[in-house]
């Protein structure tokens, strides 16, 4: 196909698929017209069970509570998690505007496919393009309104849904969880891999479960083997690192719908390094 005559060299504005092409075709997608969001930071692992869901909740109730608007975009649909972590009981409506996302207590913003489902037991049984279109219309039909961060909870892994979400939505940079175990930085490294394809800034690593602190000696003991958090960061050259200690305190404020309450300063640095990459205030 011949470059048009009428060709105005802007391919980023251009769906035609000519040979004359001087740009990649971008995927992202437009939000809701209510919506204005500042800042996207994924929350991504190789691998399930390391506490995305807890990283992502911490990390949007910390920011809330420094009088940032924020909030989670709950992308794990087969697995959601996060209205639990926060008491949200009631389901999401909408209007002629869109879908209009949960609230907590303090105002952040939540939006998860349970919020849609009659029960929250209710499995998804969807395969892969169901699932990732899900994803898309959490951004192009959720109503969110202006937002200054917005936290998007990633199922584990490297396929659609992750994809999906660096590609569709404007991601500023990651934040990738992981575990002590030593099999852990080669997933780590999986996740960072495809961020550094896609051109998306690493901001830190999370070690959840780092170790235990007892409450009478306050000896840490490392109960799921070494530390190996520095390594990775090393290795692939993060600066901001944080460890999330096993607190039965902590559980316990997620089972019952109260994360938001719980005070922690085991992110206070990333925190603040995301604040500093975002423009602060």
């Amino acid at each position: 196909m011949r470059e048009s005559e009428n060709c105005s060299h802007n391919c980023r504005e251009c769906g035609s698929d000519c040979a004359e092409r001087r740009e990649p075709q971008s995927f992202l997608e437009e939000p809701n017209a209510g919506t204005h969001v500042k800042n996207v930071i994924g929350i991504v692992s190789g691998k399930g069970g390391v506490g995305k869901s807890l990283v992502t909740s911490l990390l949007a109730s910390a920011m809330q509570k420094k009088g940032y608007r924020c909030a989670v975009l709950d992308a794990d649909i087969t697995g959601p998690s996060i209205p639990r972590i926060f008491g949200i009981q009631k389901k999401a409506v909408s209007n002629e505007t869109g879908i209009l996302p949960a609230e907590t207590k303090d105002g952040m913003k939540i939006m998860s496919v349970n919020l849609l489902l009659e029960h929250d037991t209710d499995p998804v049984v969807w395969r892969g393009p169901l699932i990732a279109g899900t994803v898309k219309q959490f951004w192009t039909d959720v109503c969110w309104g202006d937002v200054d961060y917005m936290f998007v909870d990633m199922p584990p892994g490297t396929g659609d849904v992750p994809l999906t979400v660096f590609q569709s939505l404007p991601v500023d940079g990651i934040v990738v969880v992981t575990s002590p175990q030593e099999l852990v930085g080669m997933i780590v490294g999986k996740a960072v891999k495809m961020a550094e394809m896609l051109d998306i800034p690493v901001f830190g690593i999370v070690e959840n479960m780092a170790y235990f602190e007892c409450p009478s000696c306050h000896e840490k003991h490392f109960i799921f083997g070494d530390s190996h958090v520095k390594q990775s960061a090393a290795e692939y050259g993060i600066g901001m690192i944080a460890q999330i200690p096993v607190d039965s305190g902590l559980a316990a404020a997620c089972d019952r719908g109260g994360l938001a309450e719980y005070e922690t300063e085991c992110l206070t640095e990333l925190v603040e390094g995301i604040e500093l990459k975002g423009g602060g205030k």
